[in-house]
């Protein structure tokens, strides 16, 4: 069932949670919201899968769910946001859809990697770590990836505890900038967007938030596919 912001808007944008937690899907659509708060932003979560995707049998689940999605249900939106950090289902939507699909690890990068700055991915899952440099390399940012750090401790135990996942992560955050001499922070998954947006006051480097990042550079993209879109 969509979930959206409570305004009226002038265009729709559709966010695609991969995993099926309802609740991951509401937080994030709070904060695509909050990032263009012009744009009435609809969730859609995964019908089935993993209800966190935390290896690459439960990625490659969730990229045959998003293909699988009725282009249909995406008529009146101006375009689609895929939000889950490996972008799975984002080529197969592109390829069934005449409006933009953008990933949140896909507009992560590319604000992480402005002014060819070196970028760390900071994030929960170990088994993705292939997965995320993948990304990486296919967006042509391999040469600028410059470590992909997992937080300590168990994953469930982690998103379990949300003050003991900001620590966690800011833990990794200084370990990817004292050690691998990051430039930019990218915290790597849609369920971190609530710790990305407490975090990013605090870090001494830009970090970037991948779905407000994901957000405007749709935006931004449907800007220079229409002047008057209400950017």
């Amino acid at each position: 069932m969509p979930r959206s912001s409570p305004k009226t808007h002038l265009c729709r944008v559709a966010l695609v949670n991969p995993n099926t937690s309802q609740a991951t899907t509401q937080a994030m659509v709070n904060i695509a919201a909050r990032a263009a708060p012009e744009i009435e932003i609809v969730g859609f979560t995964a019908a089935s899968g993993a209800g966190l995707i935390s290896n690459e049998a439960e990625l490659a689940t969730a990229a045959e769910v998003v293909a699988a999605m009725d282009p249909v249900v995406f008529n009146g939106y101006s375009g689609v946001i895929v939000s889950a950090f490996g972008d799975p289902g984002l080529q197969a939507l592109q390829g069934a859809l005449d409006i933009p699909v953008v990933g949140i690890a896909e507009q992560s990068m590319a604000s992480a990697a402005q002014g060819n700055r070196r970028f760390s991915v900071v994030t929960t899952t170990p088994e993705l770590t292939r997965s995320i440099q993948a990304c990486a390399e296919v967006y042509s940012f391999g040469a600028q990836l410059a470590s992909i750090r997992i937080t300590e401790g168990a994953l469930h135990e982690t998103m379990a505890d949300p003050q003991l996942l900001l620590t966690r992560l800011q833990n990794g955050i200084a370990q990817a900038i004292e050690e691998d001499n990051a430039e930019a922070i990218i915290i790597g998954g849609g369920p971190l967007a609530q710790a990305a947006s407490a975090l990013a006051k605090h870090t001494k480097v830009p970090l970037i938030e991948p779905v407000p990042a994901a957000v405007l550079g749709l935006t931004a993209l449907l800007g220079r596919m229409d002047p008057n879109f209400p950017l």
